[in-house]
């Protein structure tokens, strides 16, 4: 079956969709942002009420799920995919005044120095650097809707700023291309960035969850919709999430709680294991995480044709929890891997639709 064959109303989907557009775009290995047309399309299949997006990320499809009118609970493994649902997802209203704003653009109210003694020489300059630890004098004192947007900017500032989104490199000026987000400073960059995802910001009704833990750890009575993006496990390197973001994981967090691997060039937080990263251990995890959901309404599984297990066996492990499965390939472009031979490369998307 393919997309046009779906009966979804086009009406409710292009709002639901023109509400994506407001969306603050972070630069995400996997991200949806480019599949959110077939995606609310078979999710306008459900028909509402509670939708579990289990592997948030850049957290495109908790508020897609949001558009459509679902109740999102909205979880990852990291911390800050987790702060931006809870900025634009499960907040309904609140905004970050541009007096706040201003005063976390300001001046510091205290003289920590841990990004920019911590992080010397890396990744930004030191006027950079200090800007970050100042802005976190100022979101040390806020709670809520509010901590969560001005978490969500500031990560989203790092993420712009930083060539290519990630943290694997030390040497940015290899990947300088000029761009206007290389020329901002970081405090320029959170001025703007505050001002999205403000924007961002809707009213769909109160009811809405962001958790930050493990797949195995998320218990939800009777959803009637649960997505699940986990990472892909590519035939060669890895899907390491915290190799990749752990600067903005330490950020949206001010590293309380991460273990910093000071050997390493790059600073890097030591990563959590996820057998769903690695192609030895991820069709037990998928199996696993399947029949976790298997009472669910509707399961729906994103995943690329340059991954493992191949489609035919990931549809087999669904068909032992729902009796009916749809295999929707979606054409996408897709980069594995940040070093450089990774090119980007011309893949199936493959949507698993298990009822």
């Amino acid at each position: 079956m393919t997309f046009a064959e779906h009966s979804a109303t086009p009406s409710s989907v292009d709002r639901a969709l023109q509400q994506v557009t407001s969306f603050p775009r972070l630069r995400y290995m996997g991200s949806k942002y480019r599949l959110a047309r077939p995606l609310a399309e078979v999710f306008e299949q459900s028909g509402g009420g509670t939708a579990v997006d289990a592997f948030s990320g850049s957290g495109v499809v908790s508020y897609l799920l949001k558009a459509q009118g679902y109740r999102v609970v909205s979880n990852d493994f990291l911390a800050f995919p987790t702060a931006i649902a809870e900025a634009v997802v499960v907040n309904q209203g609140e905004r970050l005044s541009d007096e706040l704003i201003a005063r976390i653009a300001g001046e510091p109210l205290d003289d920590r120095d841990f990004i920019a003694s911590t992080f010397d020489g890396l990744y930004f300059d030191a006027d950079d650097r200090r800007f970050l630890d100042s802005a976190w004098s100022h979101i040390d004192l806020l709670v809520g809707a509010e901590r969560a947007l001005a978490i969500s900017a500031l990560v989203l500032s790092a993420a712009r700023k930083q060539p290519r989104g990630v943290f694997t490199f030390t040497d940015s000026s290899r990947y300088d291309d000029g761009r206007r987000d290389l020329r901002l400073s970081l405090r320029e960059h959170f001025v703007e960035r505050a001002a999205e995802y403000n924007a961002a910001v809707f009213d769909r009704g109160a009811g809405h969850l962001a958790q930050c833990g493990d797949v195995t750890e998320l218990a939800v009575a009777d959803p009637s919709l649960v997505y699940l993006d986990p990472p892909y496990a590519p035939p060669s390197d890895d899907a390491d999430y915290m190799k990749r973001y752990h600067f903005l994981q330490g950020l949206a967090t001010y590293w309380r709680g991460q273990e910093i691997m000071p050997e390493t060039k790059t600073k890097k937080i030591a990563k959590r294991f996820t057998p769903f990263a690695y192609r030895r251990t991820v069709e037990a995890a998928l199996e696993r995480t399947f029949e976790q959901f298997s009472d669910a309404g509707t399961i729906v599984l994103s995943y690329s044709s340059n991954s493992v297990p191949d489609a035919e066996t990931i549809e087999a492990l669904l068909r032992r929890v729902k009796p009916a499965v749809e295999v929707l390939p979606v054409a996408h472009s897709y980069s594995f891997g940040t070093h450089a031979a990774a090119t980007r490369r011309a893949v199936s998307e493959f949507i698993f639709v298990a009822r």
